[in-house]
């Protein structure tokens, strides 16, 4: 495992401590999901660049996707 130092102003830190203490979380698990989410949507929004410049797209129907899934 290794350690990263972060450094914040006082606001910025008390925010960040004031937020995940709202939410049961520590402050290490806040900054890694904050970041491996950040790291998701840009892999993301390249995903749909990406199928947007396909000049011959497939579409499905939601029927369709339930069907192939198995969904009833």
């Amino acid at each position: 495992m290794s350690t990263v130092s972060l450094r914040l102003n006082e606001a910025d830190a008390q925010l960040f401590k004031s937020y995940a203490d709202a939410h049961g979380i520590t402050l290490t698990d806040l900054i890694r999901d904050a970041v491996l989410e950040k790291i998701e949507d840009e892999h993301d929004l390249a995903e749909l660049r990406e199928a947007l410049a396909d000049p011959n797209p497939v579409y499905y129907t939601h029927e369709e996707v339930k069907k192939e899934l198995e969904f009833k």
